[in-house]
């Protein structure tokens, strides 16, 4: 039987600094729009406004719990209730569920995507960029959510249950 420790060992590390990554690339991108909107008042629509202070917090809860639980994950990878299996999966389904509502949101927001040489609105790039961000960081998360349901359910098979840890 294949040992999966290995890999877990050395794609956690990667997979946390890609989902912080593209993180920080979209708490630019919702910073910048945020702080456009609060000076000039120049948004589309209130839910326009809204969404993208809502994808705003996401990517800030992401880059501070991500970067929270790396390092938690490095200083004890096999000992801490925090790296447990069930840990990460209650962190990464609570931010699961916040990327696909803000993607979906923005999303809905934007029509499905604006066409900036065709619509003239103001930041069109910048909406596209975040509405684009927000569904790549929703793509990372669901593939980090399935490989520790994996590992949850190798937990539990091997008698640890959710309070195992991602690396036997």
């Amino acid at each position: 039987m294949v040992s999966w420790d290995p890999h877990v060992r050395r794609g956690h590390p990667i997979m946390m600094v890609l989902i912080i990554i593209f993180g920080i690339i979209e708490l630019s991108i919702s910073a910048w729009l945020t702080s456009r909107y609060n000076a000039h008042h120049n948004y589309l629509n209130t839910s326009e406004r809204d969404r993208t202070r809502f994808l705003l917090f996401t990517s800030i809860w992401t880059i501070v719990f991500s970067t929270l639980y790396s390092l938690l994950f490095f200083q004890s990878p096999d000992g801490s209730f925090l790296t447990s299996v069930g840990s990460h999966a209650i962190f990464m389904f609570l931010t699961w569920v916040f990327w696909l509502s803000g993607a979906a949101a923005i999303t809905a927001s934007l029509g499905g995507g604006l066409n900036c040489g065709r619509d003239h609105v103001t930041y069109c790039g910048q909406l596209n960029a975040l509405e684009a961000f927000a569904w790549v960081e929703f793509v990372l998360t669901t593939f980090a959510l399935v490989v520790i349901m994996l590992r949850g359910i190798a937990a539990t098979r091997r008698g640890d249950g959710i309070k195992g840890a991602l690396v036997s």
